[in-house]
């Protein structure tokens, strides 16, 4: 599931967000998620409620008719008391789509509630995810979507993230009226990685892991075999293949593909190369192939992205 799954909410007025603050307002997890949404509320006036709660008032309420419901937690911040958390957990479930940001997803996880899911963790708070693993699924992505469920790493990705919202819920018009007011250039997609992320979990644990991801990011436009991967890491395909579906969720060759194509995506809204230049920088030599495998992972096509691209210019 997308982001874009979240446009149908669009249809329901007034849109109701709810984002629980569990006590860091000078964080940049914060204010990353709030500033933008707060001008997207000022722009569509009657139509958007924003609310804005603390953990006390998120738990005591009895309202629950919420579109998207956050809980927001800087890294250093100290868990809530059990019976607070979960008390604010109910209440945000109650929303069609629930999640958290920053060290809030650490929480959630914790607590049990999102077992199976696909989860973006702050990269510094890996060190304490032996326990959660076994229930959730992490990835060194900024921010995702699985199912109802919402989470972003938190930071500087929070305006990402944000502004990834006010465009599913309000319109591509609003997220640019956003985007200029905040002097906003370029809205990092979900898929995009902490950079940091495989390296501060993997890279002493898992060296090997790492080391084939560096070969792959290193290796976009004349791609590896997963056999070649393998031998210059020093492990057969089937160890590789182990510890890319333990630790990542995913076969080696389809994690090539989606840094291949993130990588394509990027190009096609950043640069003025051709279509066909983007397909070959990429490792594509055929544009059927390009164009399918792009569509496939992002719900558009290369020539769509591009037009997304001039119609914002």
């Amino acid at each position: 599931m997308s982001f874009a799954d979240l446009t149908r909410l669009a249809r329901e007025q007034p849109l109701r967000v709810l984002l629980v603050d569990a006590g860091d307002t000078d964080s940049l997890s914060w204010s990353g998620l709030v500033q933008p949404l707060r001008l997207a509320q000022r722009l569509l006036g009657q139509d958007f409620v924003l609310d804005v709660r603390t953990l006390e008032q998120a738990a005591s309420a009895h309202d629950g008719d919420w579109h998207v419901a956050l809980l927001v937690a800087d890294e250093h911040l100290p868990r809530p008391a059990a019976p607070m958390l979960r008390a604010v957990i109910e209440r945000c479930r109650q929303a069609a789509y629930w999640g958290g940001v920053g060290g809030a997803v650490l929480w959630l996880a914790d607590a049990g509630v999102l077992g199976g899911i696909r989860i973006a963790l702050p990269w510094a708070l890996y060190a304490d995810t032996e326990e959660i693993t076994a229930r959730a699924i992490l990835t060194p992505h900024l921010f995702e979507i699985d199912g109802r469920h919402l989470s972003c790493c938190g930071g500087a990705a929070s305006i990402d993230f944000a502004l990834t919202l006010i465009e599913a819920l309000c319109g591509a018009g609003v997220q640019a009226a956003v985007k200029e007011t905040l002097c906003i250039d370029r809205v990092r997609s979900a898929d995009e990685r902490q950079r940091v992320a495989l390296q501060a979990r993997f890279g002493a644990l898992q060296p090997k892991l790492s080391e084939a991801v560096t070969l792959m990011e290193a290796n976009i436009e004349e791609p590896l075999s997963t056999d070649d991967i393998a031998n210059l890491v020093g492990l057969s395909r089937r160890q590789l293949e182990r510890l890319f579906k333990q630790y990542l969720g995913s076969l080696p060759s389809r994690y090539y593909l989606e840094l291949r194509l993130q990588r394509a995506r990027q190009l096609l809204l950043e640069t003025n190369h051709s279509i066909v230049q983007v397909g070959l920088m990429c490792g594509f030599s055929s544009g059927s192939h390009f164009s399918t495998a792009f569509g496939t992972l992002f719900g558009n096509t290369p020539r769509e992205e591009r037009q997304r691209k001039l119609a914002a210019a």
